[in-house]
């Protein structure tokens, strides 16, 4: 610990000091009795004081929460001789915020620990050290003071909301594994196709009663066959809108959350991108330690400034793999992954781009010049997304005052009606 004196002392050695000054001047040795209290207590003070031997430590209730949780953190403080007043100050991340006092001032018996409990609500997402504590003792004359940082950090991983969506968006193509997905082709499933008269090698249970009765032969159903589908969620991480604690980065991390939880659960791969100023990436995989991967990626995402021109074929070649689903998340605010998402769709895949709008976070100038500036803005993010559909790509808009759910329907209208347009 470091020891200084506390403003207390300084005004008792001034004082001393003063009446001695005044006893010498003055030549009035009476002063000389009126410094002695002040003397006596400072000697006392010396006396008595001793460094305090405090070791402290810093638990979490849990390692990990989401956003709008409450996390109770403990914290043991145990000397070895009594303390009369320790101040204990927890320093709290950016990312969270201290619920009652903080810090807190408590007196520390001799040889028994003393546990403070003080509770941290998660703000936002992210990942958190939290247990640099500051404490000051004080000597039980008030005199000097002892202070100390200790690096007691342990980490907290605060997971972003997921967005709730219920029905997903099918990818056009699927793969040889058995899933959810209903996939073009005939083979074992439970969606209806087709009927066609019964052959050898045909499985009795697949005859259709109804239909053979009817012909007077045999006839069979056809199914879908159910299999998986590959889609790789692409973040873009260039640039963002921001006001206060909200801003078109925390949306696209909950949209992102959302979807993986939901593919996952319909037994799809699933893959992630980080495409911005630092370049992230996961292989499409399945299972719940693939949601663990995702989660993680997602509590390190964050935008990085960089100039750097980048294009997707700075990514290994599995992270996007064939027929696969890409549904991009993105601002509309950096021509490079504009750039890179219409590249992805000249090599064919199967894209899909979720505007995180950021109208609600932009705000016109002031005057006739401000507000011809804004509308120029919108009209460009308007030539954008013509860029998109004119290549084939749905476009769909959304901001936090709508549900995901939205946004799938509105990709599956421009499906439906781009379909139509082709027929």
């Amino acid at each position: 610990m470091t020891r200084s004196t506390s403003p207390k002392a300084g005004a008792y050695a001034a004082l001393a000091a003063l009446f001695l000054l005044g006893a010498l001047v003055l030549e009035l040795p009476e002063l000389v009795v009126l410094a002695a209290p002040f003397l006596l207590v400072l000697v006392a003070g010396v006396a008595l004081a001793r460094e305090p031997d405090v070791s402290a430590t810093v638990e979490l209730a849990r390692d990990r929460a989401v956003e709008g949780d409450e996390v109770e953190v403990v914290i043991r403080l145990e000397a070895p001789e009594s303390v009369e007043r320790i101040d204990v100050f927890l320093a709290v991340p950016r990312r969270l915020s201290a619920v009652g006092g903080n810090p807190v001032a408590v007196r520390l018996p001799g040889g028994r620990p003393r546990e403070l409990r003080l509770t941290l609500r998660c703000a936002r997402w992210g990942a958190a050290l939290v247990g640099v504590l500051y404490l000051r003792a004080h000597d039980p004359l008030g005199l000097f003071r002892w202070e100390a940082r200790l690096d007691r950090r342990t980490p907290l991983k605060v997971y972003p909301g997921a967005e709730t969506v219920r029905t997903l968006l099918r990818p056009l193509e699927t793969q040889v594994f058995t899933g959810n997905q209903v996939a073009r082709q005939k083979g074992e499933g439970l969606e209806f196709a087709d009927l066609r008269p019964f052959l050898p090698g045909d499985r009795i249970r697949g005859i259709n009663w109804r239909a053979s009765a009817r012909r007077g032969s045999l006839w069979v159903n056809e199914r879908h066959a159910e299999r998986n589908g590959d889609v790789v969620l692409f973040l873009d991480t260039f640039a963002e809108a921001r006001r206060g604690r909200a801003g078109t980065l925390d949306l696209a991390v909950r949209a992102a959350g959302g979807l993986a939880a939901g593919y996952l659960g319909h037994k799809d791969r699933v893959g992630f991108v980080s495409f911005g100023g630092v370049l992230n990436w996961l292989q499409p995989s399945t299972g719940t330690l693939q949601l663990y991967r995702i989660a993680d990626s997602l509590l390190d995402t964050e935008i990085v400034l960089n100039y750097a021109w980048k294009g997707v074929d700075v990514l290994p070649r599995r992270t996007l793999p064939p027929q696969a689903l890409v549904v991009a998340l993105t601002p509309l605010l950096d021509a490079r992954a504009t750039t890179a998402l219409l590249d992805l769709r000249a090599r064919g895949f199967d894209l899909v781009v979720v505007d995180v709008s950021p109208l609600p976070y932009v705000e016109a100038g002031e005057g006739e010049v401000g507000e011809l500036a804004h509308r120029l803005w919108r009209l460009q993010r308007e030539a954008v997304r013509g860029r998109y559909e004119r290549a084939g790509v749905p476009v769909a808009s959304w901001d936090e005052r709508a549900p995901l759910a939205a946004v799938v329907e509105e990709v599956r209208a421009f499906r439906r009606h781009a379909s139509r347009a082709r027929a």
